[in-house]
């Protein structure tokens, strides 16, 4: 048993409508009494692909003491008996995720077994239609899987011509669904920004994400963000993220934020810079200080 993350589900919110069950593809999830329910923490990995998938936001993420999640269990009992496409998903969701452990472990899971690596076979198919040498998937997720080019620098000046490029360099964002662990917060300059910020200002991409890693949460309606503040230590302690970057809206309830990232210095065993942007609701900048 240890403290992880794993999915807890409201039982009063929830239908049983069971859209959420084609979406673990680990099969932690049955329908019970009418109810969806975790019938294993050992299926249940706590990356939350059941979570953007219930239309009564039923399934939040918690830390609790659980069995470990057993990847090598998984595979076996629940996802290879369901055939390639199922291998694929669940490969996909281990490797958009950042879990390159359970990643690497399924890989050689699936060589021990004379079984294929979907990825693989992928990238495979994809370079002999391009008539190129097959590139090898290697185990670690590349960076052009889990992160985007950088836009290339316009030499237009008319600044009508064409669209402000994104800035956004990673996918997921939002702080429940993201790992701290993930590569491209390694060593990375990290801007948490409170969801209505990129709304309010306009040029968000061009002068603030630029360069950074996002996450962004909102201080008043996220639940359990107790979370929040492990995977922020973890992003400091463990990815040894370079300095934290907090932008917030002016109104009260958005200072939660801040309060969360000095919290996660404080629990922190490395002291890293922590900036404070404040936006007013009309899209300004009334506050920047380092904190």
């Amino acid at each position: 048993m240890a403290k992880r993350d794993i999915i807890e589900i409201d039982e009063n919110k929830c239908t049983g409508c069971g859209l959420c069950i084609p979406n673990c593809h680990e099969g932690a999830l049955q329908i019970i009494d009418g109810k969806a329910r975790l019938i294993s923490d050992l299926f249940c990995d706590g990356l939350g692909a059941c979570i953007g998938h219930c239309p009564e936001d039923a399934i939040t993420i918690i830390k609790r003491e659980a069995v470990l999640y057993n990847e090598k269990k998984t595979l076996e009992e629940n996802i290879i008996p369901k055939g390639e496409n199922t291998i694929k998903a669940h490969m996909t969701h281990l490797r958009d995720h950042g879990a390159n452990d359970f990643l690497n472990e399924a890989i050689e899971y699936l060589k021990e077994k004379g079984i294929e690596n979907p990825l693989e076979k992928d990238v495979k198919m994809e370079n002999n239609t391009n008539n190129k040498k097959a590139k090898v998937f290697c185990g670690c997720p590349g960076s052009d899987e889990i992160t985007f080019d950088k836009p290339k620098e316009s030499n237009c000046n008319n600044e009508q011509s064409e669209l402000q490029p994104s800035e956004l360099q990673h996918w997921p964002v939002q702080l429940h669904l993201v790992s701290p662990q993930a590569p491209y917060f390694k060593e990375n300059d990290v801007l948490l920004a409170a969801d209505c910020v990129a709304f309010s200002i306009g040029d968000f991409h061009k002068n603030y994400l630029k360069g950074k890693s996002l996450a962004i949460a909102c201080p008043k309606l996220d639940s359990n963000q107790e979370i929040y503040l492990d995977k922020l230590v973890s992003m400091i302690n463990d990815t040894k993220i370079n300095t934290l970057t907090v932008m917030i809206m002016e109104v009260p309830c958005c200072g939660g934020l801040l309060n969360l990232a000095q919290k996660a210095i404080e629990h922190a065993t490395r002291k890293i810079p922590l900036k404070l942007l404040v936006v007013s609701i009309k899209g300004e900048i009334i506050k920047e200080k380092w904190v």
